[in-house]
């Protein structure tokens, strides 16, 4: 999530100053990261430096640090900091437990840790990582957060289980597929806004539209992902085209897709699912996805949920804050990676 991302989709709502200051909290954050990753164990510190400085979008800080801000209220910005460092720490420590769940050898365009360390390695460092970040909840000691944030964890694992559970499940059902995107995606994202408000002491209304907001830009943000899986730049994403239906992982551009074959060709869909597919038979069934209106059902679905999250923020008050949230809202569905 760049400056100047930001500054196109803005419109000239955003003042440059705003932005530059967004820019010098992550440098703050990334200060904090660099400083957690420090470990007496060589391999806790070669893992989370290598997942460190593979670089991401640090959106969960961003969002805790903006959900505060969009408050209108005073808070301690330093302890956003270190928070919003913590919620990266639990992001990167899924990372790696993903790339190893799904024997990844690339994430963003370099080998993924458990590529490097192997995975045994990779598992228990980002164990370290996870423990690491509840040290710095329990060091904080607010317990409001400390439950907000154990809660999401935990649906975050949960999502990840029901993931698995699902997998070769072809006829997969939307509703199925929305709580694993609601478990895995949604649920952390919109933990961060509600720490946010929580950091600035927000009242019970504030809180809930920024819960609302996490959620709905969660939902988008995952859908959004869905999509790129199937036609996204491989240059860009680092990853092979339709890695989750290679893996037997039904998202919504397949789902959506499975009313609109004939017979011969969902069988054909069928067999190849999760089942050794070619190259070619996966740009045949994207084909299939862009002609037949699949992707453009996918997209509207995360359009409704941006609209939802710019609701959401209706209810807060208007500072550049919260239109700095509204455009984040729209980077989600502009992004290409």
């Amino acid at each position: 999530m760049t400056a100047s991302a930001l500054i196109d989709l803005s419109n000239g709502r955003i003042r440059p100053e705003l932005l530059i200051q967004v820019s010098e909290e992550v440098a703050f954050v990334e200060a904090e990261l660099d400083r957690q990753m420090h470990s007496q164990v060589a391999m806790v510190k070669d893992v989370s430096h290598h997942t460190l400085d593979a670089g991401g979008k640090r959106l969960r800080p961003a969002f805790v640090a903006l959900s505060a801000k969009a408050t209108g209220l005073p808070y301690d910005e330093e302890r956003s900091r270190k928070i919003g460092a913590c919620m990266e720490m639990i992001h990167m420590a899924t990372l790696i437990h993903d790339d190893v769940i799904d024997n990844s050898a690339t994430r963003r365009g370099r080998d993924t840790a458990s590529a490097v360390y192997g995975n045994t390695g990779s598992i228990l460092a980002g164990d370290v990582l996870l423990a690491k970040a509840m040290r710095i909840l329990a060091e904080d000691g607010d317990l409001a957060i400390i439950r907000t944030t154990s809660h999401s964890v935990v649906e975050m694992a949960e999502g990840e289980v029901r993931e698995l559970e699902t997998r070769l499940q072809f006829d997969l059902e939307v509703s199925a597929h929305l709580e694993i995107l609601r478990l895995k995606t949604a649920s952390f994202i919109q933990c961060c806004c509600e720490v946010g408000a929580l950091i600035a002491g927000a009242s019970g209304e504030i809180h809930q539209a920024l819960h609302d907001y996490g959620h709905h830009v969660g939902m988008a943000f995952q859908i959004v992902d869905d999509l790129l899986d199937y036609r996204g730049d491989k240059a860009k994403t680092g990853k092979p085209q339709a890695t989750d239906f290679r893996e037997g992982q039904a998202t919504l551009p397949l789902i959506y897709l499975r009313n609109k074959l004939s017979e011969q060709e969902a069988s054909v869909a069928r067999q190849k699912f999760g089942s050794g597919v070619t190259d070619d038979e996966i740009r045949m069934i994207s084909g299939w996805m862009a002609t037949r209106g699949s992707y453009q059902e996918a997209e509207k679905l995360a359009i409704h949920h941006v609209g939802e999250a710019l609701s959401a923020l209706a209810k807060l008050p208007e500072t550049p804050s919260r239109d700095l949230l509204e455009t984040v809202a729209h980077y989600v569905i502009k992004r290409e990676l």
